[in-house]
């Protein structure tokens, strides 16, 4: 049985989804529900073989632009995780889900801190050193008589 001949929109659609790394399979399922078109996922075939090379250059550029601008996509912006998180927090309080939570609060304060960034902060004020945290837990001695 022939394969369908597929129309160049739906190739376009392929080849940009498989840049933005979605997988062979899940490129699969949205050309099916998207196009209507079942692109027989063959998951030994290997892609690029035989690809004309207009393909290979919008995969090319394609890749590169994902590559190059994350502000596309919404989950880069810290805003954006916040927001997230805020609606999570929310509904596990709703269903009293206190640990949930709590974890959701803690990742909120830490995307907030930066802690979630590569970022360090190596210099104190105006490049100064950065001060000496204190010990959280405070030794004391006992007097010679009353150890035992």
């Amino acid at each position: 049985m022939a394969k369908a001949k597929l129309s160049d929109e739906v190739k376009t659609y392929i080849v940009q989804a498989l840049a933005c790394f979605d997988s062979p399979s899940v490129v699969a399922a949205a050309v099916k529900k998207e196009f209507g078109v079942d692109v027989g996922h063959d998951p030994n075939k290997k892609a690029a073989s035989g690809l004309a090379p207009k393909w290979k250059a919008l995969f090319g550029e394609t890749r590169k632009t994902f590559l190059e601008d994350t502000a596309t996509i919404a989950i880069s912006h810290r805003a954006v995780r916040l927001r997230a998180l805020q609606r999570m927090a929310e509904k596990a309080e709703i269903q009293s889900n206190m640990v949930l939570a709590a974890s959701l609060l803690k990742q909120a304060a830490e995307e907030v801190g930066n802690a979630y960034t590569n970022r360090r902060e190596l210099t104190g004020k105006d490049g100064k050193d950065l001060p000496v945290p204190v010990s959280p837990v405070t030794i004391f001695q006992l007097p010679d008589n009353d150890r035992s």
